[in-house]
């Protein structure tokens, strides 16, 4: 059954350190490297610190207590509540600095892969229903056909790969942020994961536009504690990647001088859109990045490896946007093909479409309309290029014509004039240079 996309449940948070579901060893050792870094003496400070709640975070100073790691300053605090401060004695100091050399890794307690997998079903990108009117919203700025919008919805509905493919400069990386902001919900991201032993960071500031928890009334920050504050809540986050994008990217990456790995794209974009621009322009041919998608797309599970050569499973829960200026009979064989869910072409704008772009972009840009130079665009100048219109070009030529009158110091205007000459810096004349 598809939830509202108001209706993500977010991470309850752990009530026992039974229920944390990580080596007791780790744990200590987190609380022990993050006091010594840190330098936390509060209970309340470091639960924070540590994304826990007070009550384990004192479970875990007790044990730790217990083991002679730490030890109680014997004084309150009067201006926190008269809070028990405690230090790290002389032995948990070196298990710090042990524990530091082992793994750099302090802060936040990570979520086992386990409890993760709970979370990424919750929220699954595929539980979203999109209807007609929200992706016409989100796509509000563009002029498209409406047998485009037939076919982007039950794709993105759907929450299965899309493939767009067609001529340069017709939107289709605008298409695929309006798909992103048709999503409009939001998801909890762990900061980090845990799996044997070994901590994965996920959390990254770059790609996860972090949602601000909104703290109106006394009882807000209470409302803002009930879930698991190992995670932070999100937008559905996009990893948009270009000519740029390798296989090496889609590995776990492995800091050896902090000794933790940070989690490959495709993993950071859980429960959003990872969408893969100019496909054909990587260094890998495009049938070798498809390959390493297959099973992902096919089953729902990613595979990774750690240094030591050890393979784990991963939920891959992402919309793949696969975007392309080929025809996919070009790039793919036909097996690769089967494999990619929804084929849609992005043409070219019908010239009355281009006509409706053109005219919200001069308004937009505040450069009036001139009916004698918009009949020599279209009866002149598009001929020569066999009347093929594109959406970038509206921008474009209205940019131009804008730096022509700015450099010349005359108000914003439209003649034949200024259209041939910023005509003449869309396409670059094809000649013999002599050197």
């Amino acid at each position: 059954m598809n939830m509202q996309t108001t209706g993500v449940i977010a991470p309850p948070p752990p009530r026992s350190l039974a229920e944390m579901r990580l080596p007791m060893v780790m744990m200590r050792d987190i609380v022990l490297k993050t006091m010594f870094r840190k330098n936390c003496t509060l209970v309340s400070e470091l639960a924070e610190a540590i994304c826990l709640p007070i009550p384990i975070t004192q479970e875990l100073v007790d044990l730790a207590r217990e083991q002679r790691l730490l030890e109680a300053m014997g004084t309150l605090n009067a201006n926190n509540g008269n809070e028990m401060g405690y230090q790290l004695t002389d032995a948990g100091k070196a298990r710090a600095q042990d524990a530091l050399a082992q793994s750099e890794y302090f802060g936040a307690m990570p979520v086992p892969l386990d409890v993760y997998r709970e979370q990424v079903q919750r929220q699954s990108i595929r539980n979203i229903q999109i209807t007609r009117d929200q992706l016409t919203r989100a796509m509000g700025h563009l002029i498209l056909p409406d047998s485009l919008l037939d076919h982007l919805g039950p794709a993105v509905s759907a929450g299965r790969s899309i493939l767009m493919y067609g001529p340069p400069g017709n939107g289709k990386s605008s298409i695929s942020n309006g798909i992103r902001d048709a999503l409009g919900d939001k998801v909890y991201v762990p900061r980090a994961i845990e799996y044997s032993g070994q901590v994965i960071t996920v959390y990254d500031p770059i790609v996860h536009n972090a949602v601000e928890q909104v703290q109106d009334d006394p009882t807000a920050l209470r409302r803002a504690k009930r879930f698991d504050t190992r995670y932070v809540c999100c937008e559905r986050p996009t990893v948009v990647t270009g000519g740029e994008l390798s296989l090496k990217m889609l590995d776990l990456v492995y800091n050896p001088t902090a000794r933790t790995y940070q989690a490959p794209l495709q993993l950071k974009s859980t429960g959003g859109i990872f969408i893969v621009d100019d496909l054909g322009r990587q260094e890998e041919p495009p049938q070798a990045l498809i390959n390493r998608w297959i099973v992902p797309l096919e089953e729902g599970k990613d595979i990774l490896g750690l240094q030591s050569g050890e393979k784990f499973e991963v939920p891959f829960d992402t919309l793949v946007i696969f975007s392309t200026n080929f025809h996919p009979n070009e790039i793919f064989d036909q097996a690769a093909l089967r494999r990619i869910f929804f084929k849609i072409k992005i043409d070219g704008p019908s010239q009355e479409n281009f006509l409706k772009i053109f005219a919200l972009v001069a308004r937009k840009k505040g450069m009036p309309l001139d009916e004698a130079s918009l009949v020599h665009l279209l009866k002149v100048k598009y001929p020569t290029i066999d009347n093929t219109y594109a959406n970038y070009q509206p921008v474009f030529l209205i940019d131009q014509m804008i730096a022509i009158c700015e450099f010349e110091g005359i108000p914003y205007q439209m003649t034949p004039e200024l259209v041939d000459r910023a005509w003449a810096n869309m396409f670059v004349k094809d000649e013999v240079i002599v050197k």
